[in-house]
């Protein structure tokens, strides 16, 4: 099979068994990446007290991972590009394995925030490389439903971590969270050395070169970026200031690079498509939102309901068994009706449940957080199978890889955003001094306000969502360009 196909043909009875192979390749190398981002937060009180640390310090294991997912997923996903995907994804699941591995073993701590860097720049490739490859895999009338199965299995990912993480360290101790997933990491990796399909020749892209200038610039962009809104919790400080202005001072100097260079990471003129530049946008928006309900949910549950610990887990457990159990039936939506109105769909859902979580009094307890988180829930899973097809069908071959490093990024980017400025917000509508002992009437109100303020978020992706359909009729949409 040729990985440069624009529109792979409709599965053979003999290819079959490849084509299942594949997917579940690919649904590995999405669900493992997620599985390790929501299976250490579980263990850091563990490794705390292991290493005789601080919190600060052991977040470093948390923040570590994902600052080398965020700065490297845009660079990576252009090198698949050029380098060959299959190849890049094959060192990258290496990577992964290797780093978890030796995070379990780690004998310091510095040593396990370095491992964990490793692991998320193998991370970066896996997700980067992961949906670039259902273009080339699947035939087009089922590129949504592959497209749903992914984000089904990033959401098992994200689900699973807590419980599975909580066991193993009853068990066993913190470090087999690592030493169970090394295992995962080598069955992905002889899979997808036996069922992706080979690299093509080198293409055009490939003779001009990689733009090492630009993704220098744009990873220590993002890096302050991601720092400057996890440091300090979305409030603001000396140091989150001083790291936003250099974000804002290499972002400046990261245009300016990609206007000079012969073959840039990222072709501006690019963003003119509508359905790029749209669905980049409302990707970060309403994973901002979703982010809301992770952090703001606990404190709802603990201080305003007044759940017991044990409990808390378990509800807040519903929003990502609904993602998984919507992803693969939305996929199927998106591939009868379009994804445009299914994108739509999970907008209006994804409003509605951030209204009703504003809304909802106190009194309905349990069950009326649980309903508006489902309904959350199921419109985001809609939204974000509907727009990553529509952002990954119709751009060229070559551009895959960047396009979705793009679209990852865009949701990493919402979701540091969303956990330090919705809580910030959170905390200053509650009025409280400190979130952690505010009485159940304070809490409520940072809800209802947090949740405000996500369902106006949403609504400007609609807004935005509406402008760039309405935009595409007028321009049709072009491949984008290499």
């Amino acid at each position: 099979m040729n990985v440069n196909q624009d529109n792979p043909p409709a599965t053979k009875p003999g290819r079959a068994t490849g084509f299942r192979g594949a997917l579940l390749t690919l649904s590995l190398s999405m669900l493992l990446p997620a599985l390790s981002t929501s299976i250490v937060n579980v263990a850091l009180p563990s490794m705390a007290e292991g290493f005789s640390a601080s919190f600060q310090q052991v977040q470093w294991i948390v923040l570590a991972y994902l600052l080398a997912i965020s700065s490297l997923i845009v660079g990576v996903g252009r090198l698949g590009d050029i380098a060959g995907r299959r190849r890049l994804l094959l060192v990258g699941i290496a990577t992964f394995t290797a780093a978890t591995f030796l995070s379990g073993v780690a004998p310091t701590l510095w040593l396990l925030i370095a491992a964990r860097a490793a692991q998320g720049i193998g991370a970066a490739s896996m997700m980067a490389l992961s949906m670039a490859f259902v273009a080339e895999t699947v035939p087009k009338p089922r590129i949504g439903r592959a497209m749903g199965l992914l984000g089904t299995m990033s959401a098992i990912g994200t689900a699973l971590g807590p419980s599975l993480g909580g066991l193993l360290i009853a068990g066993f101790g913190w470090r087999a969270i690592f030493l169970v997933t090394a295992p995962l990491g080598l069955l992905t990796f002889v899979l997808a050395r036996r069922y992706l399909p080979a690299d093509g020749p080198t293409r055009k892209a490939g003779r001009l070169g990689f733009d090492y200038v630009g993704t220098l610039l744009l990873a220590l962009t993002l890096g302050a970026y991601s720092l400057a809104v996890t440091l300090e919790h979305g409030f603001f400080g000396s140091l989150s200031t001083a790291l936003l202005v250099a974000a804002l001072v290499g972002l400046g100097l990261f245009l300016l690079a990609e206007r000079r260079v012969s073959s840039p990471l990222i072709r501006l003129k690019n963003f003119r498509d509508p359905a790029l530049s749209a669905g980049l946008a409302m990707s970060v928006l309403v994973s901002t939102v979703m982010m809301t309900t992770l952090v703001v949910g606990p404190f709802h549950l603990a201080r305003a309901l007044g759940i017991q610990p044990a409990l808390i887990g378990l509800v807040m457990s519903a929003g990502p068994v609904v993602a998984a159990l919507t992803g693969v039936p939305g996929g199927r939506l998106v591939d009868r009706l379009g994804a445009q109105r299914v994108l739509v769909i999970g907008l209006i859902g994804t409003v509605i449940g951030s209204i009703s979580m504003s809304l909802v009094p106190i009194s309905f307890g349990i069950a009326g957080y649980v309903l508006s988180l489902v309904v959350i829930t199921a419109g985001y899973a809609l939204f974000q199978t509907a727009n990553n097809t529509t952002v990954m069908t119709g751009i060229l071959a070559e551009q895959r890889g960047v396009t979705s490093g793009m679209l990852n990024l865009s949701r990493n980017l919402g979701l540091l955003t969303g956990a330090s400025v919705m809580g910030a917000i959170f905390a200053f509508a509650s009025g409280a001094a400190d979130i952690t002992t505010a009485d159940s009437g304070a809490v409520a109100t940072g809800t209802r306000w947090a949740f405000a303020m996500a369902a106006a978020l949403v609504m400007v992706a609609l807004g935005l969502a509406i402008g760039s359909k309405r935009s595409a009729r007028m321009r049709p949409r072009y491949p984008i360009e290499s």
